[in-house]
């Protein structure tokens, strides 16, 4: 079976997870996706990840990271850019995503960046997803 939305399934199984408290998630691994676990990973959104070997198959394992009420820290992930309707904004046209704290993760030719290094570096892409 194939997958038209790696990223949104990404996205969903991290955003399944927290909703039901799970302390770890296992995803198909790639290099987009291993890039964004490691920007979540340094904004603060999750605790950590590893890539493991799964037979033939790398599997992305990211730990998820909650607040001391069980509650996960991620509230909301939105995919912004999808395979029917790509979304890219210039540097200077990125949206602060709620004031500021959230993140837009910005896919640019300098690799996968956030919107506020984005801004800081000048340089636009696609608009991944919105976390916060």
């Amino acid at each position: 079976m194939s997958m038209t939305d790696p990223i949104a399934d990404m996205l969903t199984r991290i955003r399944n997870a927290g909703m039901v408290a799970h302390e770890t998630v296992d995803v198909p691994s790639s290099k987009l996706k291993v890039q964004l676990a490691k920007l979540l990973k340094e904004e603060g959104f999750i605790s950590d990840y590893e890539v493991k070997e799964d037979g033939k198959f790398k599997v992305l394992t990211i730990t998820l990271k909650y607040d001391a009420n069980r509650k996960s820290v991620i509230t909301k992930l939105v995919r912004v850019s999808k395979p029917g309707l790509r979304s890219y904004s210039k540097s200077k046209n990125l949206q602060k995503v709620l004031g500021g704290l959230g993140v837009a993760v910005v896919s640019t030719s300098k690799g996968l960046l956030t919107d506020r290094k984005a801004r800081k570096e000048n340089v636009g892409g696609e608009v991944l997803c919105y976390i916060y």
